[in-house]
């Protein structure tokens, strides 16, 4: 089963993350207190998975996510994928491109990370997301053209 193992938000730009229990998704906004929401912007909340993490010997929330998932492959999403992740909906928008400041966690850690970013991804409906919630893929809805 997929979960929320760690949520993070940034109360201020450079600042380190900080860890909470609980976070509300705003609708095309992100997460709430988090210096790095931005409304209508496809880069609102950032995924990544634990295991990627683990097998970089990373700690969660040093990359500066703000969901590190478990038991999903979130680097493996298509974009457009939907996910219900506790009250809140997210739909995967962009690949994490990795960037210069990685390399200050790292020597070399913007190419060993690439591929393993994560994903960002938009808020589609506002909700209360806490750690150990479950995480379900959510089949986009087809809309159906009428003559």
């Amino acid at each position: 089963m997929a979960t929320v193992r760690h949520l993070f938000r940034a109360p201020r730009r450079r600042l380190p993350m900080q860890e909470v229990a609980e976070a509300r998704l705003v609708a095309e906004f992100g997460l709430e207190g988090c210096a790095h929401a931005r409304r209508d912007n496809k880069r609102q909340v950032l995924l990544i998975d634990y295991e990627s993490l683990d097998a970089m010997q990373l700690e969660p929330g040093i990359i500066r996510e703000n969901i590190t998932t478990e038991g999903i492959a979130i680097n493996a999403m298509p974009i457009g994928q939907r996910l219900r992740i506790g009250e809140s909906l997210l739909e995967v928008s962009a690949v994490c491109t990795p960037c210069d400041q990685l390399e200050k966690i790292r020597p070399s850690l913007r190419r060993e990370i690439r591929g393993r970013r994560g994903m960002l991804c938009r808020v589609l409906e506002s909700g209360v997301v806490r750690t150990r919630d479950r995480i379900e893929r959510v089949a986009r809805e087809v809309a159906l053209e009428t003559a």
